[in-house]
């Protein structure tokens, strides 16, 4: 199947305050955010044309180019604008959109107070990773050599562009070997979260979840959290070993892109998608989509 570029597409992108031709969308090669990895960036889903927790990607947005010490120019209300303008501009009912907020190309050096923020959303259609059987077989993670950083050492907290540098080495690692995605242990040594979802486990019908204290602590994560809890099924958010796995019966990821996965195995750790899976990504297919 030939690769359509990002790049060279029809459509419309909300760049600095205007909806301009996907074409233009362009930023010089001497942007501080290619050099220095000023960025932030939101993933958000459409479905049925309403974009869902839309506000709370906006104010994470805000939130992230705050840690970052940079002032995004637009408050959520009008990112909220933006976003369902460009849906529509581009007749998307069900798809994917990618706000994301840089330093331009005013300074050039590690010191960049004087350069612009500026803010892009781009919207395209993107439907389901997988239908709810495939996805019901369970997908593979290999363990990744990369972890994620000690808070001190990185602005954890944010949904900043350089803190994916790790994610795609490992995620190319894991593909290259045949697996789906990897799982990423913290500098502590314990489980964190995959390269761009977090990370459940069911023992004797509860849910146990690794602490976000050096990870997002994930919209999708919360909303699920909250599904099972109107469920009845007990949540626990702890310190998780790798070789706890051994003792874990399902596991499944959950983000914007995977929504609720299970998964069959993680290096040598094996798991049987059930019931508590199934339940779950059916709740949230019905929220997402009610």
């Amino acid at each position: 199947m030939a690769v359509i570029p990002f790049d060279d597409r029809d459509g419309f992108i909300w760049y600095d305050g205007a909806l301009i031709p996907w074409r233009d969308a362009k930023i010089h090669v001497l942007s501080h955010a290619l050099h220095y990895a000023s960025c932030v960036f939101e993933g958000e889903r459409i479905y049925n044309g309403r974009v869902f927790e839309l506000t709370r990607h906006s104010e994470r947005l805000i939130a992230s180019g705050d840690v970052m010490g940079m002032k995004v120019p637009y408050d959520a209300a009008q990112l909220d604008a933006a976003t369902v303008e460009t849906a529509a501009a581009n007749k998307i009912v069900d798809g994917y959109v990618r706000p994301v907020a840089w330093r331009g190309s005013e300074m050039m050096g590690v010191a960049a107070q004087s350069t612009r923020v500026h803010v892009a959303i781009a919207v395209w259609q993107w439907p389901s990773y997988w239908s709810p059987e495939a996805r019901m077989k369970g997908i593979r993670l290999n363990i990744s050599e990369w972890r994620r950083p000690h808070p001190q050492t990185a602005p954890t907290t944010a949904k900043a562009a350089g803190l994916y540098m790790i994610c795609t080495m490992s995620k190319h690692k894991a593909e290259q070997s045949g697996y789906e995605d990897s799982l990423m242990l913290d500098w502590r040594g314990q489980v964190a979260e995959a390269t761009g979802a977090n990370i459940f486990f069911v023992k004797d019908g509860v849910l146990h979840t690794p602490i976000p204290d050096c990870f997002l602590d994930g919209i999708t994560r919360q909303t699920v959290i909250g599904l099972a809890r109107k469920r009845g099924i007990e949540v626990i958010e702890r310190v998780i070993q790798p070789e706890e796995m051994a003792g874990l019966g399902e596991c499944f990821l959950t983000g914007t892109a995977a929504e609720v996965t299970p998964v069959r195995e993680i290096g040598p750790y094996t798991f049987t998608p059930g019931e508590i899976s199934r339940t779950l990504m059916a709740d949230y297919d019905a929220l997402v989509r009610g």
